[in-house]
């Protein structure tokens, strides 16, 4: 039986969502400031997100999890947790990882309700973003992306989409910007065509100048020079643990505000709160908060609400008892109090906030390996008629995919090179900005393709198209070399190029010419399956699938 409390909270929580009300103001951004109701808004938040199982490291603490909980479909948990949020007097949450197919009613409304908003990232754990070390923009993840975005598109409290988490991690893996920035430019159009004003950001790891001030400004330029948005993000978020225990500004961000100082969209801590002392007394609050930082910040998300841990420490303002109640830490309390004097100066006035600029891309270099050449837009349209055409085609006797699809594209590409062929179509390299014509198709699409060029390399013979029972040749396709590679053709003809994406992931292209195509480098690839969602990358010469 709930205790009377519980009871009391969760029919407040209920009326609220009975009453209908929408009392939370949008929120813009002009120049490199976000405002609301004509105010300027800061973001006073904390990341709402219960840990899935994961990896960490010194380096990178909060790697992907191999499993996730939607926080925002769960009614219950909301009611339970939404007096502790409001408690800590916070106006945005970001989530993490949430699931399209399932009902968000309940939380959204009673979160908007409250002058919540929700800062949401679209990647999911494992096999649903773009990996840093083989990155690739797909049909699979723009779909994925779209589907997050129109399973939301109803709720007013939705601040930002993040297209991604830390994809970026240092100068080696700075080739994989391409492949964000193309995200960010699709959903961009995307949200336009639905006539959304949702901002579009990033969450990027903290690092090295050398890489992420050319990072950072990369993803708010304009590669073709003419002071465009198209391909910006709207809101920069920056994961900083740099502040520790009672530390100062000068210690802790004074780096990092020169950096930034001259940035030209609005930027946010998306994550902060060290973990090395505990309990942590949070005066970075009065610091991001301060007028010495709101020139350049927008405030920030605690790291976090649930309990977390990782290489670097453990996290989270409360526990979750086995009985469902909430028990608050001395974080907790110790948040609560700086955020309640926080009092950042509404300054400058939305008037004064100045134009949006989108500067020229930086230059690469030894430490910042992006080109400016971009991804196209995933064209499902195409791949879905190329996969048509495919005389032989991959077609798998299990139903875990990601068990066999790395293994037999390892084996499908060597065995093409060795009949004198090559995986060129479906490669792709951020650095050279070259880009294979199926390189945007899903992964079993790439498999097939890959499959059908090895097959009519040994003579259209059945055997070439068994790949250990998982291939099988289709009888419907057309006949023969010239005719497959014919209608092969005709499909792909609008897989290069950009346009809007659409529901069902896009059928129209708006022109574009093709960037190329990567090359395989002599017989030194190296393929290794790391789940159902495929990504291809040429790097030093060595073909890594992840």
């Amino acid at each position: 039986m709930l205790e009377a409390s519980r009871i009391i909270t969760f029919l407040a929580v209920a009326g609220a969502l009975l009453s209908g009300a929408h009392a939370i103001s949008a929120v813009t951004r002009s120049g490199r400031y976000l405002y609301s109701g004509g105010n300027r808004f800061y973001i006073k938040g904390i990341a709402y997100q219960p840990q899935g199982v994961e990896v960490a490291s010194a380096n990178n603490p909060f790697l992907s999890p191999s499993t996730f909980v939607d926080p925002l479909a769960n009614s219950t948990a909301c009611a339970r947790d939404l007096p502790y949020l409001q408690q800590l007097g916070v106006n945005a949450i970001r989530v993490y990882s949430v699931n399209s197919s399932l009902n968000h009613d309940s939380c959204m409304q009673a979160f908007s309700n409250a002058g919540i908003y929700t800062i949401i990232d679209l990647s999911l754990p494992v096999n649903g973003s773009i990996e840093s070390t083989s990155p690739a923009w797909t049909t699979n993840l723009l779909g994925l992306y779209v589907d997050t975005i129109d399973a939301f598109s109803k709720y007013d409290n939705v601040l930002a989409y993040n297209v991604g988490n830390e994809v970026i991690t240092s100068a080696a893996t700075s080739n994989a910007a391409p492949f964000v920035k193309a995200a960010a430019r699709d959903i961009k159009a995307y949200l336009t065509s639905q006539k959304s004003s949702v901002m579009v950001g990033y969450a990027a790891i903290d690092g090295t100048a050398d890489w992420l001030d050319p990072f950072a400004e990369y993803l708010s330029c304009d590669p073709s020079g003419s002071n465009s948005a198209s391909t910006s993000i709207d809101l920069f978020g920056l994961n900083n643990y740099q502040w520790c225990g009672n530390s100062s500004f000068a210690a802790a961000y004074a780096d990092t505000e020169a950096q930034f100082q001259n940035y030209n969209v609005a930027a946010y801590f998306s994550e902060y709160g060290c973990a090395s002392v505990s309990p942590r007394p949070w005066t970075e609050v009065g610091a991001l908060f301060s007028s010495e930082m709101s020139p350049v910040w927008s405030g920030g998300l605690a790291f976090s609400y649930f309990p977390a841990t990782s290489a670097a420490g453990s996290f989270g303002m409360v526990t979750i008892n086995a009985d469902d109640t909430v028990t608050t830490s001395q974080d907790f309390t110790n948040l609560k109090t700086e955020y309640a004097a926080a009092s950042p100066p509404n300054t400058p006035t939305q008037s004064n906030a100045g134009s949006a600029t989108y500067p020229s891309c930086p230059a690469q270099n030894a430490t910042f390996l992006a080109s400016t050449s971009l991804p196209q837009t995933p064209n499902l349209a195409a791949c879905t008629c190329l996969e048509s055409t495919l005389s032989c085609s991959f077609t798998p006797q299990v139903s875990n995919t990601s068990a066999i699809v790395g293994t037999l594209l390892n084996y499908a590409c060597s065995a093409l090179g060795s009949s004198g062929g090559n995986c060129d179509a479906i490669a792709a390299n951020g650095t050279s900005g070259t880009y294979g014509v199926v390189s945007a198709c899903d992964p079993s699409i790439m498999l097939s393709y890959v499959m059908n060029e090895y097959y009519y390399a040994n003579g259209a013979s059945a055997q070439a198209c068994s790949f250990s029972g998982n291939g099988t040749v289709n009888a419907a396709a057309p006949s023969g070399t010239s005719a497959q590679s014919s209608a092969a053709s005709s499909c792909l003809a609008s897989a290069s190029g950009t346009f809007t994406p659409t529901s069902s992931g896009g059928t129209t292209s708006s022109g574009g010419q093709s960037s190329g195509a990567a090359s395989i480098v002599g017989d030194t690839r190296a393929l290794v399956g790391l789940g159902a969602m495929l990504t291809i990358g040429a790097v030093s010469g060595v073909w890594i699938l992840a």
